[in-house]
């Protein structure tokens, strides 16, 4: 079983950069691949990025490319979010997946999922 716990949120101005942070523990070495999502008042859980530890790929949202980067090992996971805008506004969650999966398009589903975070609220000002 793995635990995470997010951290780094705030409020920043628009234009202005956050790194969130997800550490894991416990039976991290079997961790597959490693998630953002975030959630915004009212809306459903939306898909940030995605890193697969095997080969370090990383698939961002349309939303976050060139903005957004992905960094760190099974233990720590980073998102560096740059140029930030007030549409960046929601609770980033961490999330992890045990079992590799095939496919194209799984990794944007919130029930893919084994093991989430708690969140931290990002609040981007205009």
């Amino acid at each position: 079983q793995v635990q995470l716990v997010e951290s780094g949120g705030g409020l920043v101005q628009a234009g202005g950069s956050l790194r969130l942070s997800c550490a894991a523990s416990g039976r991290t070495f079997s961790t597959y691949a490693m998630v953002w999502f975030r959630q915004d008042a009212g809306k459903e859980r939306e898909f940030v990025a995605v890193i697969w530890w095997s080969g370090g790929r990383t698939t961002y949202a349309d939303s976050v490319k060139d903005r957004f980067t992905l960094s760190g090992d099974n233990a720590n996971l980073y998102l560096q979010m740059n140029s930030l805008k007030p549409e960046d506004t929601a609770v980033y969650y961490c999330a992890a997946k045990s079992r590799p999966r095939s496919g194209s398009t799984w990794y944007s589903k919130v029930y893919e999922y084994d093991t989430w975070g708690q969140g931290t609220q990002v609040t981007v000002s205009s």
